[in-house]
């Protein structure tokens, strides 16, 4: 599933793209055609992301709300566009580029209350300005739930997938393990500075750099053209800091790798 950064860079490209113009909306799968009627033809105003959520703001005062989940995608092109290829569930088009939109999660219009109630939902997202840390701690460091699920959750922190997550606690030398009471705050304090840092780095590089730069060598990465990690997706093998197996197992239903002697319980 995207991760934040991915769909902050989403929200720069339609913005560049598509704010301040008319654009015509539509849905050739069709099962978003009664949505898409909706701000056909009206002027996109903002284009922004919240964690996972994109959120484009039309000048009615509608906003189109899309999850992209395990599978969305959108796919951007210059106009003319050709036929839609697939199940496209939204079509934009403006004066100069198109996108279509693919396999979301979500994909609906909201009005402003019905969206204020899902950002109400959401922890802070490490990249949205003002994003207030004190919020998360305020959720997690009462919590006995482990930190590794807490983090995951989009209540606590906004944007946070299971990359960030194994990588943060891998850099951090925090178990998994720990309950969220168990967090001190100077701890998350670190925390959350580390975790806007590399956000912000997958940000402006459009992939998700989590390995320090003097721990960027040996064993290549865990799949072609992505960068090297510490702990995701490694599994059996050697921790690039000390050598010890990496450790896997299922938590929440979401997998989970660490080091056991760099992240001891």
């Amino acid at each position: 599933m995207p991760e934040g950064p991915t769909l902050h860079r989403l929200a720069r490209v339609h913005q560049r793209n598509f704010a301040g113009r008319e654009v015509r909306v539509s849905s050739p799968q069709g099962k978003f055609a009664d949505g898409a009627a909706l701000v056909d033809g009206h002027v996109l105003k903002k284009a922004e992301a919240w964690g996972k959520h994109l959120l484009h703001h039309y000048d009615s005062g509608l906003v189109v709300h899309v999850h992209l989940g395990l599978i969305g995608a959108f796919s951007e092109s210059e106009v003319p566009m050709g036929p839609p290829v697939g199940q496209v569930r939204m079509r934009m088009v403006g004066a100069e580029f198109g996108t279509d939109l693919r396999g979301p999660t979500i994909c609906e219009v909201l009005h402003e209350p019905e969206l204020a109630a899902i950002a109400n939902r959401l922890g802070p997202d490490p990249l949205r300005r003002k994003a207030d840390p004190e919020l998360a701690w305020a959720r997690l460091h009462r919590s006995k739930r482990s930190i590794a699920a807490l983090l995951m959750d989009q209540s606590v922190v906004a944007g946070v997938g299971n990359v960030y997550r194994a990588e943060l606690l891998f850099r951090r030398n925090m178990s998994p393990m720990l309950t969220g009471a168990g967090v001190s705050r100077a701890e998350w304090d670190a925390m959350w500075i580390d975790l806007v840092e590399m956000m912000k780095v997958g940000l402006r590089r459009g992939k998700i750099i989590t390995i320090r730069r003097e721990d960027d060598h040996g064993e290549g990465s865990y799949a072609k053209g992505r960068p090297r990690t510490y702990v995701y997706r490694r599994a059996g093998l050697p921790c690039r800091i000390c050598g010890t197996p990496i450790q896997y197992t299922v938590l929440e239903g979401r997998n989970l790798f660490w080091c056991p002697t760099c992240q001891p319980d």
